[in-house]
């Protein structure tokens, strides 16, 4: 006799089919709609990418109030009685907002507007900007990871430059989502790599990881370093000791 169908399968199921009808798609939850359109265009959704062109207008604020819904459940499942406790009552409309709209906006908001320059004077050396701060948060436990980020270029003729508080805006959109601090320094260096597209590219990420403060080993001493190099910094060994001997002097 067969095995009757798990009713969780096929909810799922039903909900990722590809639908012919665009009304079928309105009587989904805005996340299930979402990736849908994700799904349909073969389009990778992990936590540290970006998914604002599968999103449509208002359906943010559809999503905050599903994520909202479900954080309650989580309250609930911890056995907090939010109906009393008064500090509890609006926690999941909160964190809601906060992780869609705030820490986890990378994910959700478009790349933001850069400007960008040519290189009339033909400029070719060394410049440096940092240290940034930057906020993003472990992918393993939603802790935040909070530090700083250098960034060294050596410009050609034909590369475009942009404002410095663009370096700032592009560090804050790739850092506002869940990741670790490998792949993300990873993500900072092909964006600015594709928009800039220098000789050389160079970058630094020193962070503390609360997942280590708070939890854990409980450890509030030790600090993640990393870096990428790209082009002339990888081949050249003079210019990557400038480079980073020119960091240690700005810490």
């Amino acid at each position: 006799m067969p095995k009757p169908a798990n009713p969780a399968v096929k909810a799922v199921n039903a909900a990722t089919r590809l639908f012919r009808s665009e009304d079928e798609l309105a009587r989904l939850p805005a996340s299930e709609r979402i990736r849908y359109r994700l799904m349909a265009d073969d389009c990778r959704h992990h936590a540290n990418d970006n998914i604002a062109a599968h999103i449509r207008e208002g359906e943010l604020d559809e999503l905050k109030a599903e994520v909202q819904g479900h954080l309650q459940q989580v309250l609930r499942a911890l056995v907090i009685d939010t109906d009393s406790d008064h500090n509890t009552q609006d926690t999941a409309k909160r964190v809601a907002r906060m992780f869609i709209d705030e820490v986890f906006r990378g994910r959700y908001q478009p790349m933001p507007a850069v400007t960008e320059f040519p290189n009339a004077e033909r400029l070719n050396e060394l410049m440096i900007v940092g240290p940034i701060t930057v906020r993003s948060a472990c992918s393993h436990h939603l802790c935040p990871i909070i530090g700083k980020v250098w960034i060294g270029l050596l410009p050609n003729e034909h590369s475009n430059l942009i404002g410095l508080s663009k370096y700032a805006r592009i560090c804050d959109w790739i850092m506002s989502r869940p990741q670790i601090q490998e792949e993300a320094v990873t993500m900072l260096a092909n964006e600015l790599h594709q928009r800039v597209r220098p000789d050389g590219l160079a970058i630094v990420m020193e962070a503390d990881h609360f997942c280590m403060h708070w939890r854990g080993v409980k450890d509030n001493q030790s600090a993640m370093v990393n870096s990428v190099m790209r082009g002339a910094f990888l081949k050249d060994a003079s210019l990557r000791r400038e480079f980073l001997s020119l960091l240690s002097r700005k810490q």
